[in-house]
C-alpha cells in the first residue's frame, strides 16, 4: 500500500506539471478554451478507460470494458481516419485506485477522452484529476448523485455519465419495499463507498416519505469478514426488509451469515446491482439461492435499445460467455457517443493531421440528444446525467456461477 501511495504522489507531480499551463490554445486550424489535441496522420486515436480489472468485483469492470470495445468494433475501431487505441487502467473500485489510474491517464497528453469508471469511489477523486488536464470523462456505471449534483464542484464539470442517477434507483427501491412487499420497516447497510452510502440514504428518505420506518442504518467496510455482531444488532429491530447494495465480498459475507441470526428468519434480504455477477454466486455459495437484487431493467425490450439483441450476440461471439454484469449496455453507449462527438468536432488540416478542441469535445458530449442507446435513449442535461432508469428486481434461482444469465438466473421477478 505504501508503494502504491508513493506511485500516486509521483504521478500527481507529473500531472501538475503537465496541466499548470492549461489555457486557451490555438493549434493548426483549431482554437479552444482549454487546449487542443493533435493526432498526426496515420497515428492512432488514444482513448483512456478505467474500471475494476482485478479483485472480487472484476466482473463489473470487465463487462464495461467489453461494452466499450464492442462500440468501437461497430466503428471498425476507427474514427475520423485514425485507428482507435484503448488504454485501460485498473481503478480497483476504490479512491486510491481511481487516483492512480486517472493520474496515469492525465499524464498522457495524447489521450483525447476517458471512458469509465464503474465505481463512484473511483470517479469521485478521478474525474477532477482528468478535468484538471482538460480531459472529459464519461462514467459507465457511476451512479452516485453527488457526481452530477447541480452544486458539484468545478472539477466535475468535465464529467458526464451514460448510467442512471441513484436518485432514481433509491426511489424505485423504496417504492418496491413499501408498496410491493408491503413492508413498514427497513434496515440498511452500506460499505462507506460514495455509491452505496448515497444510494441507501436516498432509499431511506424515500421510504420514510412513503410512511415507512427505517429501524436500523448500519455500515461495514468492504473487507469485513464477521458480520454477525452487526446483523445481531439489526435483528433486535425486526426489520421487514434488510437492504445492502454493496460490493461482492462484503455482500457475500452478509448473505452467508444472515441465515445464522436469530430474529431475521422472516426478514426479506435484498442486495443491489453491484453484486449481480457470477463472482458473487461463487463467493456466497448455496446461501445465495433466493436472494433478490434491485437493479436497472436489463432484459425488457421496452427498457433496452432495439439493437441490443445484436449487441448481445456480438458479446457472446467475441468473449465466449454471457455478460458478467448489467452495465455493458451503458458502457457501449459511452463509447458510441464519444465517437460521435469526436466526429462532430474534429478538424483536419491540409496535411491530414487531426485537431480536437478539448472544451469543444466536452460541450459536444453534453449536447448529446436523441441517441437510441443500447441501454435506452441518451439525452444529456447540463449536469451530465444522460440516461434514464427502468426499475427491476431479480432473484437468484441457482447459485452455480456457470448458470449466471441475467433475466434467467438471476430471474427478473418484478415488474
Amino acid at each position: 500500500m505504501k508503494s502504491l501511495t508513493r506511485v500516486f504522489w509521483v504521478l500527481s507531480a507529473l500531472v501538475v506539471g503537465a496541466t499548470s499551463a492549461l489555457a486557451a490554445e490555438t493549434m493548426g486550424p483549431v482554437t479552444d478554451e482549454i487546449g487542443v489535441v493533435k493526432i498526426r496522420q496515420g497515428a492512432p486515436m488514444f482513448i483512456g478507460g478505467y474500471w475494476t480489472l482485478s479483485g472480487p468485483d472484476v466482473g463489473l469492470g470487465l463487462d464495461q470494458k467489453r461494452g466499450v470495445e464492442l462500440a468501437f468494433d461497430d466503428w471498425n475501431n476507427e474514427v475520423v481516419g485514425h485507428k482507435i487505441r484503448l488504454i485501460a487502467e485498473d481503478g480497483q473500485c476504490n479512491a486510491e485506485g481511481g487516483q492512480i489510474a486517472t493520474t496515469k491517464l492525465a499524464s498522457n497528453r495524447n489521450i483525447v477522452a476517458v471512458v469509465g469508471p464503474d465505481c463512484s469511489s473511483s470517479a469521485t477523486p478521478g474525474a477532477p484529476i482528468l478535468w484538471k488536464a482538460g480531459i472529459v470523462n464519461i462514467g459507465t456505471s457511476t451512479t452516485a448523485p453527488a457526481l452530477t449534483a447541480p452544486d458539484r464542484k468545478q472539477g466535475y464539470h468535465g464529467y458526464l455519465r451514460t448510467i442512471y442517477n441513484d436518485l432514481a434507483q433509491g426511489a424505485g427501491d423504496a417504492a418496491y419495499f413499501k408498496n410491493v412487499l408491503e413492508c413498514e420497516t427497513l434496515a440498511t447497510v452500506h460499505d462507506g463507498s460514495p455509491y452505496a452510502e448515497q444510494l441507501v440514504r436516498v432509499a431511506e428518505n424515500e421510504f420514510e416519505k412513503l410512511g415507512g420506518e427505517v429501524v436500523a442504518a448500519e455500515a461495514v467496510t468492504p473487507t469485513d469478514v464477521d458480520m454477525r455482531p452487526m446483523l445481531t444488532g439489526v435483528a433486535t429491530a425486526k426489520p421487514c426488509v434488510l437492504y445492502y447494495p454493496i460490493f461482492v465480498a462484503a455482500s457475500a459475507q452478509i448473505t452467508r451469515q444472515v441465515q445464522e441470526i436469530s430474529g431475521l428468519e422472516e426478514t426479506i434480504v435484498v442486495s443491489g446491482p453491484t453484486s449481480m455477477t457470477p463472482g458473487f454466486y461463487e463467493a456466497a455459495g448455496e446461501s445465495a439461492r433466493g436472494l433478490r437484487f434491485t437493479s436497472v431493467d436489463n432484459t425488457s425490450a421496452d427498457a433496452l435499445g432495439d439493437d441490443y439483441p445484436r449487441m448481445l450476440q456480438a458479446y457472446r461471439d467475441k468473449y465466449g460467455e454471457n455478460p458478467t454484469q448489467a452495465y455493458h449496455v451503458n458502457a457501449y453507449d459511452a463509447g458510441a457517443i464519444l465517437l460521435m462527438a469526436i466526429e462532430k468536432v474534429a478538424v483536419k488540416d491540409d496535411k491530414g493531421d487531426t485537431y480536437i478542441g478539448r472544451k469543444a469535445l466536452r460541450d459536444a458530449l453534453f449536447e448529446t440528444e436523441g441517441f437510441a442507446g443500447m441501454g435506452g435513449p441518451i439525452e444529456c442535461n447540463e449536469h451530465g446525467d444522460c440516461a434514464g432508469f427502468a426499475f427491476a428486481v431479480y432473484q437468484i434461482t441457482d447459485p452455480d456461477p456457470s448458470t449466471f444469465d441475467i433475466g434467467t438466473n438471476p430471474k427478473k421477478i418484478y415488474p
